[in-house]
């Protein structure tokens, strides 16, 4: 019958509560609450996550919420971002914006204080967390990242009231022993727990949360806590033996705490370690006891050599990432350990080690046949006998990432691309060596190329962007700046063979025209965001083209291009409805662009 609510009479309540739990963005969540009274209280009940940024009245903004979605399990205050508060969600009905703005005047005069700074009134304070435990008993992640006014009273009335928190993220709070001694006492079923840069710790309050929860805990992070020492890392080598994931950044961290924890964590399969004070001794006994270690992280090591990864490729045989990164000492022979003893490598990137060179990642490339994603970092020392050698024996390579490798060239790209036909990201920066027949040798064999990236390598041409416009027609992102022989023949090839294309940098690209753009119009209408600073031959025309028929645009960075004007800019922002950052020099937006979209609009700073 025209006119009748089939939905709201034939379907019962638990099943518009399950489509509402499976719509996968927040603004169909929202607009679905728009439609009825009955659904916008539906949907309050099946939303189980809210997130809050930095606001004019955190607190009374908790207090709402929790009394909006009672079923949240996941909430995370992030006071890096910036939101306003949701007077206008409130205005729909008299009664909310009545309670939000005597909520707003109540927390206000309680906290009226003549000596509290104005930016305290952004940051969410104990009185807040309070109001998160009252209204969301049923929590279990909770994230306060950079929330500087919290203490330990407010993570106090946290673990008292919500004992089935399971993940508790305090990066960057100033929290006190006493709040992590709460949490150890009451929320015995934590299991995942990040520190990074809590200064006000020390081994007193993880010593007592490692002996409360350390049955369950599976994940910990501890970053730039200075008094946070090997004491700690005993404890949860004593206590945590469920632990899986570790990240330790820290200075006061010394071979007693890293041995301690390698001994009693058996089951770790993640470790991320930037101590300085660590040697040879700490990671051996890793490679020793860790033998379902899957993934290693070292950063900035001085004082371990090759001894330590001989030890992790003996006894780790289960590793399936390996990061290393300005480790000095390591040299091919550590790598060639590696190699030989972990079969599984999925995952590698070095990064900064001046001694890894050519024969270590040829060794890479005959014994890790299933390495999918591999990154050279400033390896001067790595050249293209390397590569042929991944080439040949990594045939499910789907990622390779190349930054400053300045021996690498052509030949090492043509025997990716020969052998590696799965590849669908490429990643070229300041590879000076590299030219068009290596991305033409991409383009005529790895038909799969999702994601292209060729940063400042100047013998790159229209050739090679021809051939991958020809070759790779699930191509959605491409960086072509700085390669300054690209011009209008190789971005026109690029539109017409890339209809999925979603990102584009032409920057600093000085021989593209505006017949270039109008091409990408037409052919990519899928386009998102675009990149054309620094092209001096580019104009208004050839915007007025591209957003004509790109309306899905929602960024567009086009700063030091003289032939743009405040026309050009104004085209931009009427023409594209979803455009989210317009990145321009002040001096070419017009007071009318400013206010019809001044939100979206950042300036370059160019009078310095």
């Amino acid at each position: 019958m025209r006119g009748h609510d089939w939905i709201n009479s034939r379907l019962p309540d638990e099943l518009i509560l399950e489509i509402f739990r499976n719509l996968d963005s927040k603004s169909s969540r929202d607009a679905c609450s728009l439609v009825c009274r009955r659904w916008l209280t539906l949907e309050r009940l099946s939303r189980d996550t809210i997130r809050i940024g930095a606001s004019g009245s955190p607190d009374a903004l908790v207090h709402l919420l929790a009394r909006r979605f009672p079923n949240v399990t996941n909430v995370y205050i992030d006071e890096r971002l910036s939101v306003s508060l949701p007077v206008d969600f409130g205005r729909r009905r008299n009664a909310s914006h009545s309670a939000l703005s005597w909520l707003r005047l109540h927390f206000v005069s309680e906290k009226s204080d003549p000596g509290a700074s104005e930016s305290d009134s952004y940051c969410i304070s104990d009185a807040g967390l309070t109001a998160v435990a009252d209204g969301f008993v049923k929590l279990e992640k909770l994230s306060l990242i950079w929330c500087s006014n919290a203490t330990s009273a407010g993570l106090r009335s946290v673990a008292e009231k919500c004992r089935f928190l399971k993940s508790l993220d305090l990066q960057g709070c100033y929290v006190g022993d006493q709040g992590l001694v709460a949490i150890g006492k009451c929320c015995r079923q934590l299991e995942v727990l990040n520190l990074r840069f809590c200064e006000g710790l020390t081994d007193t309050g993880l010593v007592e949360l490692a002996l409360g929860c350390g049955k369950t805990l599976k994940w910990l992070g501890v970053a730039a806590c200075a008094k946070i020492t090997d004491i700690s890392l005993e404890a949860v080598g004593s206590h945590c033996s469920s632990l899986e994931f570790l990240s330790l950044d820290s200075e006061f961290v010394h071979n007693k705490g890293v041995l301690a924890v390698a001994k009693g964590c058996s089951l770790l399969k993640n470790l991320s370690l930037q101590c300085i004070n660590v040697t040879d001794e700490a990671l051996t006994a890793v490679g020793v006891f860790c033998l379902s270690l899957e993934s290693l992280a070292l950063y900035s090591f001085q004082r371990f050599t090759d001894k330590s990864l001989c030890a992790i490729g003996k006894g780790c045989k289960k590793l399936k990432s390996l990061m290393l990164s300005d480790c000095y000492f390591l040299s091919d022979k550590g790598l060639e350990a590696v190699a030989a003893g972990c079969s599984e490598l999925a995952h590698l990137e070095v990064n900064g080690c001046h001694n890894i060179g050519t024969y270590g990642l040829e060794s890479i490339g005959r014994s890790c046949m299933r390495l999918t994603e591999l990154a050279l970092l400033y390896c001067q020392k790595v050249g293209d006998e390397a590569l042929s050698e991944v080439g040949k024996g990594c045939k499910y390579l789907e990622a390779l990432h190349l930054v400053d490798c300045s021996i690498i060239g052509d030949d090492a790209i043509y025997s990716i691309a020969t052998g590696c036909r799965s590849l669908k990201r490429l990643h070229i920066r300041r590879c000076y060596e590299v030219g068009s027949k290596g991305i033409i040798a991409v383009g005529e064999n790895c038909k799969y190329l999702t994601d292209l990236s060729i940063r400042f390598c100047d013998r790159v041409g229209d050739e090679a962007l021809v051939a991958i416009g020809q070759g790779c027609p699930f191509l959605r992102h491409l960086n072509v700046s700085g390669c300054h022989q690209i011009g209008d023949k190789g971005i026109v090839a690029i539109a017409r063979g890339c209809p999925q294309l979603s990102y584009l940098d032409v920057s600093v690209l000085q021989n593209l025209r505006d017949m270039a753009l109008a091409e990408v119009g037409e052919g990519c209408p899928l386009l998102k965001d675009i990149v054309v600073s620094h092209c001096r031959q580019i104009t208004d025309v050839g915007l007025a083209h591209l957003v004509r028929s790109c309306k899905l645009l929602e960024s567009c960075h086009m700063v030091y291009c003289p032939g743009i004007t405040a026309a050009g800019v104004a085209t931009v922002i009427s023409s594209c409805t979803n455009m989210k950052k317009v990145l321009i020099e002040k001096a070419k937006v017009s007071e009318r662009t400013q206010r019809r979209a001044g939100s979206v609009i950042s300036y370059l700073c160019v009078d310095l």
